[in-house]
């Protein structure tokens, strides 16, 4: 039984990673953890754009006269994916710093971390600051019981019923 290939087991790592990342960005519902699925997320996808350069039996991208390892023609790594590799991660701990000052005043605003809540909150004040009533879901009872009494209302206006009037 033969190994696999260190360009086979370092892809899989990179697609696992880019996989439970995408996973945990869809289905947490803590802001937190969502940044965190976001940075393996990135590492994920750094991986795969560094491996796109990649080669098993390719050299560093620097050419020095004299030395045995390298002959000319010999396959080279690409310096390329590297160098847009370096320049992601940089940024992205940029956006991970933003993000998490970000929660942390979301955590002292709103003294959660549950994006559900969150929403809820911020959409009440939304509405408070506007001066309007607070968005409620078309699925609420009371909204539910206000379509019901309306369309008793514009049934008995299509029979030709007065008595409420």
């Amino acid at each position: 039984m033969s190994m696999p290939g260190i360009e086979i087991v370092l892809y899989t790592g990179a697609i696992g990673l880019t996989v439970i990342g995408l996973a945990g960005l869809l289905m947490v519902r803590n802001v937190f953890r969502m940044l965190l699925a976001l940075v393996i997320l990135e590492a994920g996808a750094s991986l795969l754009l560094i491996l796109s350069g990649f080669w098993e039996t390719g050299v560093a991208p620097i050419i020095l006269s004299g030395l045995s390892g390298n002959t000319p023609g010999q396959l080279m790594n690409d310096p390329v994916p590297q160098a847009l590799v370096l320049t992601a991660i940089v940024i992205g701990v940029g956006v991970q710093a933003l993000a998490l000052a970000l929660i942390l005043r979301i955590k002292y605003q709103y003294n959660t971390l549950d994006m559900d809540k969150i929403r809820q909150q911020l959409e009440h004040d939304i509405a408070s600051n506007a001066g309007v009533a607070s968005p409620a879901s078309a699925q609420s009872p009371d909204s539910l019981a206000l379509a019901r009494s309306g369309s008793m209302e514009s049934a008995a206006l299509a029979t030709g019923d007065k008595h409420n009037g």
